[in-house]
Parts: structure tokens; sequence; C-alpha cells
């Protein structure tokens, strides 16, 4: 029966879902996909390749060493890369692609909220070919100034190459900068350079002027200056997912990207506009409605309702159904 009520509550959000989301699959890349690989359950961190067009890196929030090349034309897996030279992970929850090529995975997970006192991040070159291999990886120690916390986004800076990692906490969190170059022989030690909102990922645009930082139920993206925050944000329209998990820019910056857990779960492109608010979807020339972009359902009042309402529409919807059917079980 718990099973059953997921599901209805699952389609009460795809009901509620706006319709300026829905496209075409499998015709163009950095489009609408469903990642279709029955091993991803619980896609936690999302990365636009550099080397193969179309392609996004994703992995699991388990603990197995795999990342997995997801083809965003028919939402195959096209490669599954093996980490060699690594322990364990523990929570792998951020994926990023640097300036240099290679692949940083963030096991920066703690859902104790600081009982590790230190967390890992991996690092290898994206390989050059798409099949199933075993790849050499760096492991860093990491380690905060202010002391163990947990944290589900893991940046590189596209022109420095330096990481920076967002602690994820209700109240707000902070936003960390490593050191200019990450060690394998010590312990590297990430430093509080900004506040940030309660943050599930993140990912700089491709020119590194901007930071897109998403939550459960909004996104915003910063302006980037000085290796810091230039800005208070610009609300984003961010769709409401069942567990918003991931964000990244394609690679040309024109759009975001964002993912969520779940089997069979769905990544949805959400166009970028450097404009003001848009007040409603438009048309493309075939007559199908656009996804509205920054600043757009972000904003307050208007026709441009937030993403954070429709995801309390979504989540008072469904949990109305839940309360019916469990009455009408106890009536029957």
């Amino acid at each position: 029966m718990r099973s059953a009520l997921c599901a209805l509550g699952a389609a009460a959000a795809l009901v509620l879902l706006p319709a300026g989301h829905a496209r075409a699959e499998g015709q163009e890349p950095d489009r609408d996909f469903t990642i279709e690989d029955p091993r991803i359950t619980e896609s936690s961190g999302l990365a636009a390749s550099r080397a193969h067009p179309g392609i996004y890196w994703t992995h699991n929030d388990q603990d197995a060493p795999l990342i997995y090349g997801i083809d965003s034309r028919t939402g195959k897996t096209v490669a599954t890369l093996t980490m060699a030279g690594v322990g364990t992970p523990r929570d792998m929850e951020g994926i990023s692609v640097g300036p240099d090529g290679d692949i940083y995975v963030g096991d920066i997970g703690d859902n104790l909220d600081g009982s590790w006192d230190h967390v890992w991040i991996y690092r290898f070159p994206e390989p050059e070919t798409l099949k199933d291999q075993t790849v050499r990886a760096k492991q860093y120690v990491v380690k905060y100034a202010d002391g163990a916390r947990n944290a589900e986004a893991l940046m590189v800076h596209p022109k420095t190459g330096r990481v920076y990692i967002a602690s994820k906490k209700e109240d707000g969190g902070g936003l960390y900068a490593g050191p200019e170059h990450l060690s394998t022989s010590g312990t590297n030690v990430f430093r509080r350079v900004g506040e940030v909102p309660w943050v599930t990922d993140g990912a700089f645009s491709p020119d590194g002027d901007r930071l897109v930082l998403r939550g459960y139920f909004m996104a915003k993206e910063y302006a980037w200056k000085d290796g810091r925050l230039a800005d208070g944000g610009t609300a984003v329209g961010a769709p409401f997912q069942g567990q918003a998990e991931s964000v990244t820019y394609t690679t040309d910056g024109s759009a975001f990207m964002f993912g969520s857990e779940g089997k069979n779960s769905r990544v949805v492109r959400v166009e970028r506009q450097s404009g003001g608010p848009v007040q409603k979807p438009t048309e493309t020339p075939g007559g199908t409605p656009k996804s509205p972009a920054a600043g757009d359902r972000g904003s307050q009042g208007g026709q441009g309702s937030g993403s954070a309402t429709t995801g309390f529409l979504v989540l008072a919807g469904a949990t109305v159904l839940v309360v019916g059917i469990k009455r009408l079980l106890r009536k029957g």
C-alpha cells in the first residue's frame, strides 16, 4: 500500500508540472530526457561532458565507485566508468568537469551533519572514448576550516580550476573554497567564503561568470567575481521534481539541466535568459511552449508563480490524495 500511495503522489506531481517543460525526446542533444538505466536509482549529481557533446555524467548516491555517461538524445547509458585507486565511497553527492578536462566527484555527503571529520574528492581524466572501462582516479582528503558538515554541491570553476563546495543546511549553508591546487599528500582545507541557502547541487556557467545553486523548491543564479558571490542571486524557473538533487549548465551556457533521484528519473532543460522576469512561456514556431527561464517562475506575484509555490501545491495535492485513500480504507 505504501508503494501505491507513493505512486499516487508522483502522479499528482506529474499532473501539476508546468506544461512548458514538455518536449519530444531522442531528437536533439541537451534536451529533456529520462535516465533509462535501471542501475541508476539515486542520480545525485549531473555534469555536462566537454569531450562528448550531449553526454551527461551522473552517479548514484551510494557506495559504489561508478560513474555513468548518459546520452541526452536517448536517455541511455553509453559508458560506465569504474574508479580505481580510491577507497569505498561513503556518500557521493556532486560531480563537475574542470578546465583541465578532468572529472571531479564529491564524496561529501554526511547525513548526520558532521559525523565525519573528513570527506573525499575523486578526480580522473574524462575518457576519450565512450565505453565501459576502469579509470585510475586520484583521491583527496578534505576538511572544513570551521568543522565537519553535510554537503551535496561540488563545483569546479571552469577558468581557475579551483574547487568549491556548498554545505547543505535547512536554515542556510556556507560556500567553501578549496586551496588553489588540491594535494593528494595532505589534507585540503576548505574555507568559508560566502553564505548560501539550502543547497542540493550547483554548477558554474561555462564562462565562469555565474554560479547556479538549487534546493528542493527553488534555484538561484548568482554573479561570480574574484572568487566570491557578487550579488544576492536571481531566481531561476526550476521545475518541481520529487527529490531535486542536481543541476548543471549546457556546454554553451544557454540553458540549465535539472535532475532528480528515483528510478527512470527525468532531466529537464530550462532556458536561461539574461533579461527581466518572463510572465508566461513563449511559443516556438511549431507551437510548443518553451520553458520559462531565469527570473521567471521564481518571481513573486503576477502570472509567474515560483517553483517553490508549485512544489508546495504538488505536496499539498499528494497529501490530500493520501489522506483520502486512508479514510476510504478505514471505512472499508
